[in-house]
């Protein structure tokens, strides 16, 4: 039997479902997000954006600093409101007030969508809102109709009377016949309609406000936390190096051609964090401790009284499969680890460090590859700016030579002296090599695979690598043709990749290009294929391309 929902009721569970869909996203954009994905905030931003400027400026000037406060508090009235005109439409068409607030969500998925720094992070908890709050709009207006029902049902049971003897004393009737019809005992009227059992529906009202506050409560710790890690990222103190310009020479300007310095926001990102650790610099300390003479704990304004570095080095991910994009090439600053280690005293006995990150992560990285002169780096600045939280801010490991999963541990707060056979690593126990030294490779960036070129002079360029040791020739083959040499681009440091161009007379046909890069020992890239496991992948990389 089909029911009706007072309006003062089902309004009261359209703000309820809003508030925990609301609830909801903070704690989701607290663990995923991060601030600018949160809904109300993400909306507010873009209603920023749009208005006019006097408007805006009117604000600030009538409001001062409560201006934000103010906005935001008007959003959630808003949505509030339309949470409660949502829930009438709702009780009594299903559909409509359920697609109101999947619009809410909508709406705040394309504000967080639309902004400068957004990703798939920052539009879901949006969605997370719209499927919490139509979810609990739907349990809460199903439990109200099945209360009314039994509500309902009681008032209309009919209620049994008593015989009585004309008389009106109880008795029995006479035994004897009657010649008039029988008396039928009159019924009762209608009852009035039943309340709803109101405490049944208050306690589960108080559940949605429980769960709710408690949800919001811990996104709102979360996203604090973070927001307070932000903005101390944006003042952090880097050293500002001599120039953050490219090398001369060292960028061939070949369209397309991947850039000689990777931009940050683009510079590639391998780790097993399932969401990006936010460490507030402020409290951040790092442990190293282990085979050593005087232990040490340092914070980042301690660190940053050593002596600091700036050093262009090229990180290469091991997963990185033949003519992959898992490189890129930074100028990164910080500390020489070398430095540290000599500070505290390594044991002799002592051939491993183990470095642990925030978020668990651990790696084993050899001693001598951090104690050789080469440029191994405890870095907080990446491209001249503080690092990016995805790359390990406010500090992270780098060491040039080395796979990443066995020296750049990111957001590392404990590096213990030891040997390797004392412990293992996070991939070392997966089955990946204990110790990984990069392998010589390169990649064919122009033209790419597949592509259609016109007969005659062709611009064929991309990059190599061979980290510490440095490339000094890179041969290109054009079908089983023989091994032409590429003109290189300038080597600032053998730390780096290194561009490199051919100019090739091409015939029409299908043709496959070859390419094979020498380190500075000469010793040839391997052709012989393999995969990343356990300790790189080796192989020539291959374009096919058509002239016409």
């Amino acid at each position: 039997m089909a029911t009706s929902i007072s309006r003062p009721w089902a309004a009261l569970w359209g703000v309820l479902a809003a508030g925990a869909g609301l609830a909801g996203a903070e704690l989701v954009a607290g663990v995923v997000g991060g601030p600018p994905s949160s809904p109300v905030v993400a909306v507010g931003a873009a209603f920023i954006d749009v208005i006019p400027v006097p408007v805006r400026e009117f604000g600030i000037r009538t409001l001062g600093t409560a201006d934000k406060p103010v906005l935001i508090s008007g959003i959630v009235v808003v949505v509030a409101a339309i949470a409660a005109a949502a829930g009438v439409l709702a009780a009594r068409r299903r559909g409509v007030g359920l697609a109101i607030l999947a619009g809410l969500g909508l709406l705040g998925a394309i504000a967080a969508g639309t902004r400068p720094d957004s990703g798939l992070g920052t539009i879901f908890p949006s969605l997370v809102a719209a499927a919490v709050g139509m979810g609990v709009l739907t349990w809460l207006l199903a439990v109200t109709e099945r209360a009314q029902l039994v509500a309902d049902s009681a008032a209309r049971r009919p209620t049994v009377r008593a015989a009585t003897s004309p008389g009106g004393q109880l008795g029995t009737r006479p035994t004897t016949m009657s010649t008039t019809a029988p008396t039928r005992t009159p019924t009762s009227p209608p009852a009035p309609r039943a309340p709803m059992a109101r405490r049944e529906l208050m306690w589960r009202g108080g559940v949605v406000v429980v769960g709710s506050l408690v949800a919001a409560g811990g996104g709102r710790t979360l996203l604090a936390r973070q927001q307070a890690a932000q903005d101390a990222r944006a003042t952090f103190p880097v050293p500002r190096p001599p120039t953050t310009a490219v090398p001369a020479g060292a960028d061939l300007g070949v369209d397309d051609l991947s850039p000689w310095r990777t931009p940050s926001d683009v510079f590639y990102r391998i780790d097993t964090a399932l969401t990006v650790p936010v460490v507030d610099p402020t409290t951040w300390r790092l442990r190293i401790h282990g085979m050593v003479d005087r232990p040490l704990d340092i914070t980042v304004a301690q660190l940053q009284k050593r002596r600091i570095v700036h050093r262009w080095v090229t990180l290469t991910c091991v997963s990185n499969e033949v003519g992959g994009d898992l490189v890129g090439n930074a100028l990164w600053t910080g500390v020489p680890i070398a430095d540290l280690l000599a500070e505290v005293g390594v044991h002799p006995a002592a051939d491993a460090v183990r470095s642990t990150s925030q978020d668990g992560w651990t790696c084993g990285t050899p001693l001598s590859a951090l104690t050789d002169g080469r440029s191994a780096l405890l870095a907080f600045g990446m491209n001249g700016e503080p690092l990016p939280f995805e790359h390990g801010f406010p500090v992270r490991m780098v060491v040039p030579g080395l796979y990443g999963y066995v020296s750049a541990t990111k957001w590392v707060v404990d590096i213990e002296v030891t040997r390797f056979d004392r412990f293992k690593a996070y991939w070392s126990t997966r089955g990946w090599s204990e110790q990984g030294p990069i392998k010589t490779a390169s990649r064919i960036d122009v033209p790419s695979s597949g592509a259609a070129v016109s007969a005659g002079q062709v611009v064929v360029a991309g990059v190599a690598w061979a980290q510490h040791r440095g490339i000094s020739r890179v041969e290109v083959q054009v079908d089983d043709g023989d091994w032409n040499v590429a003109h290189l681009a300038g080597e600032p440091t053998k730390d780096s990749w290194r561009q490199w161009r051919w100019t090739w007379d091409a015939k029409p046909g299908d043709h496959q290009v070859r390419v094979r890069a020498f380190d500075t020992a000469g010793e040839v890239q391997t052709a012989a294929l393999a995969p990343p496991a356990p300790d790189g992948s080796t192989g020539l990389h291959m374009v096919e391309v058509s002239v016409g």
